[in-house]
């Protein structure tokens, strides 16, 4: 008669295989661990660990604050007014709202300079009776204008 072959397997260490696998982690992985450590140990030096930490600590009254707060009317009226400017801001053609953002500082410089004189009244006739004032004035009364219109649809509502 047969007799049976014996069979002995070493038991499986799952320990002993994950040090392996972290040991050849360690190795292959050593510039990108060392350049963890250092952003860990900028995010310490700048105590921003610290501020994670007492975060976490205290979420449940961060939430509930969060929670309360975006909860009141004014919360949602400005969220709903971000999106309403962010939705209008996305239709102004960048080269139009390039020329506002270049104007802005480029007047106060010129205007607020020390020596700088304030123009008597020929100088404010001269200005009104610009070619770039008339151009402003446009651009603001056409702004006026469908302002008012979209005043009235509203009212119709």
């Amino acid at each position: 008669m047969a007799r049976p072959i014996p069979l002995e397997l070493p038991p499986h260490d799952e320990h002993a295989e994950r040090r392996s696998q972290l040991d050849a982690a360690r190795v292959q992985h050593a510039d990108a661990i060392l350049a963890g450590y250092e952003v860990l140990q900028a995010l310490h030096d700048q105590g921003i660990l610290d501020v994670l930490r007492g975060a976490l600590s205290a979420r449940d009254p961060i939430v509930e604050l969060a929670a309360s707060t975006a909860s009141t009317p004014e919360s949602v009226r400005a969220l709903r007014n971000l999106v309403l400017l962010a939705q209008s801001l996305g239709t102004i053609d960048p080269a139009v709202l390039a020329n506002l953002t270049r104007a802005v500082p480029a007047a106060f410089t010129r205007e607020t300079a020390k020596d700088a004189e304030p123009p008597g009244f020929l100088g404010f006739v001269r200005i009104f009776l610009g070619r770039d004032f008339r151009r402003w004035i446009a651009a603001m009364m056409a702004l006026a204008v469908t302002f008012g219109r979209n005043l009235r649809r509203t009212d119709k509502r």
